[in-house]
């Protein structure tokens, strides 16, 4: 079931709906907020609907990487599982 959450993303207060738990949703609103602040801080003068852009579009290069680091890891533990496999199989065979 939502819960409703109040969070802050620079200075201004949000409504959030979310079936995860209240201090998830606030963890990832203070991710959020820091992200926005970095950005302010190194790009002075912009909107904040640039700096929204700015800081999605950094979030998902960062999920990007995360996700073909975790896909390569997958990989390398299925192959290795296929290898140990047929070790065992070539041992009791």
């Amino acid at each position: 079931m939502d819960k409703t959450i109040r969070i802050r993303i620079l200075d201004q207060e949000y409504i959030i709906k979310s079936p995860e738990q209240e201090e998830r949703v606030l963890e990832i609103a203070r991710f959020v907020d820091a992200r926005f602040r970095n950005i302010q801080e190194h790009a002075d003068g912009l909107s904040e609907r640039k700096t929204a852009i700015l800081a999605a579009f950094h979030i998902a290069s960062e999920y990007f990487q995360v996700k073909e680091e975790r896909d390569g890891l997958v990989r390398r533990i299925e192959n290795r599982v296929r290898a140990i496999s047929s070790q065992i199989d070539s041992a009791i065979g």
